[in-house]
């Protein structure tokens, strides 16, 4: 085989790809033993420190180390042997607060290998895979990874991008959170706008039993109503604001949840919808963010999809001109794309 330059660049790349897999294992093991926090505005520390401080074997924490240094992860000083965790490493990496916090994100493709034999039995015979049938890991490492992003962005700028819903907020009103998961999005709204009542909607009992839970330590759980149902069966009306954060492009129906939203607004009732950012033509996606949402998408977002009735599999990457289909089908009058942000599409509906 000629080695020429464009088969030795694409196996590179192959290569890093696989190295990064390799190095997601052990940030996830970082995070779950506290090395980065423990690294985290300390300065340089050799791997006596940081094993000590950690309670750590030294050899597997060298080894560690030298992966993490390896990575770009951290720095390495080599006349004192030692390791330093910088600021701009330590905002991903070690600040659980950070929207850039990365460390348990890895939950999600340790659970997509995890479930492999199920998403290859559903690429042969087209059916879907539930997303209660995946591995829990899913679960958190979704809530966790969503959770910084909607604690910078919801409150400060997507609802104040669609016109007046933080008045609505304000002065009172009856907000659904359809598809919410742990809740962290409907904690978030209710901590904000205490004059507003909530209620979470979710078909996965496991979420909102989690969601309940968050709301307790929150606070909140005397505005704040979880039920598990899901974007077509929840019974409440006159809702004046409904919210979809990151789950529509999911659903089976999403037309048939569109429509049901629109009947359980008030008069006065806006949609709020969330979705990953995309183009409408796919070769303005082939970059990064199109590649970590196409991949999640196939084996997550089109698998439950297809597991549900009608199983439109609109896919993580529908972009605004699909969205809009689904709510006009639905019968809604307006749709506006709000705000757009390189990871987010803030669209209004009414």
């Amino acid at each position: 085989m000629e080695m020429t330059p464009e088969l030795e660049s694409f196996a590179n790349q192959t290569l890093e790809d696989l190295a990064a897999g390799y190095a997601g294992v052990l940030i996830s093991i970082g995070e779950k033993l506290g090395l980065y926090k423990a690294m985290a505005g300390s300065g340089p520390l050799s791997s006596i420190s940081l094993a000590e401080r950690c309670d750590c074997n030294e050899r597997y924490v060298r080894e560690w180390l030298n992966a993490q240094a390896a990575s770009g992860y951290l720095d390495y000083h080599p006349e004192s042997n030692c390791y330093e965790m910088q600021s701009h490493q330590a905002a991903v990496l070690a600040d659980d607060t950070s929207p850039l916090y990365i460390p348990i994100a890895w939950n999600i493709p340790a659970s997509m290998w995890h479930d492999e034999a199920k998403t290859v039995a559903a690429f042969k015979n087209g059916t879907g895979v539930p997303w209660g049938d995946h591995d829990g890991r899913l679960h958190c490492g979704v809530a966790a990874f969503f959770r910084n992003a909607y604690r910078a962005n919801l409150i400060q700028l997507w609802l104040p991008a669609i016109p007046g819903a933080v008045e609505l907020l304000n002065s009172g009103a009856k907000v659904a959170d359809v598809g919410c998961g742990f809740g962290y999005s409907t904690a978030l709204m209710a901590r904000a706008f205490p004059n507003s009542t909530f209620y979470g909607f979710d078909p996965h009992q496991e979420s909102i039993s989690a969601a309940q839970e968050h709301a307790r330590e929150q606070g909140v759980e005397e505005r704040v109503r979880f039920e598990a149902h899901g974007a077509k069966t929840y019974q409440q009306s006159d809702f004046d604001l409904i919210c979809f954060f990151d789950c529509l492009h999911d659903m089976g129906d999403p037309v048939g949840a569109a429509e049901h939203a629109r009947s359980a607004l008030s008069d006065r009732g806006i949609v709020m919808l969330i979705e990953p950012f995309a183009n409408a033509e796919l070769e303005k996606n082939l970059n990064t963010i199109g590649r970590l949402y196409y991949s999640a998408s196939t084996t997550l977002c089109c698998a439950h999809s297809l597991s549900e009735d009608v199983g439109l599999a609109l896919g993580a990457q529908a972009g605004p001109e699909r969205l809009r289909k689904v709510f006009i089908e639905a019968g809604f009058e307006t749709f506006n794309t709000v705000l757009e942000t390189p990871f987010n599409l803030v669209i209004e509906a009414r």
